[in-house]
């Protein structure tokens, strides 16, 4: 069984907090397939409660977290613009290492975001 699994951690830089309350998606693409692997949202901490592919379910392959900015900074108050700049932000990688520690942190803004691969 692989011991690799997948977390994320989402900062609200605008804010200078962690983002609480951010829905999360994941897929797993295969050819032209997307399959959806789990839904989950951000806890206080800007992070989910568990692993979001934890052990024993992590596999080498192509994914997408998909996480949905647009609710959650319409949840906060900011400002609306129609249609809003940032929605949905997905994010593709590859995962190459079955018994890695992956880590896939989103810093978001109203109007931009960054990613890396964490440890």
């Amino acid at each position: 069984m692989p011991d690799g699994y997948l977390t994320t951690h989402v900062l609200d830089t605008a804010l200078g907090a962690p983002a609480a309350g951010l829905a999360i998606t994941l897929y797993r693409l295969e050819g032209a397939n997307r399959l959806m692997l789990v839904q989950m949202q951000t806890n206080a901490d800007g992070r989910t409660d568990t692993p979001i592919l934890p052990k024993g379910q992590f596999a080498a392959g192509t994914y997408e977290l998909v996480f949905d900015a647009g609710a959650y900074l319409d949840a906060r108050g900011t400002p609306a613009e129609e249609p809003r700049f940032l929605d949905e932000i997905p994010i593709r990688f590859g995962i190459s290492d079955p018994e890695a520690h992956y880590h896939v942190p989103l810093l978001l803004s109203p109007f931009g975001y960054s990613t890396y691969r964490g440890s």
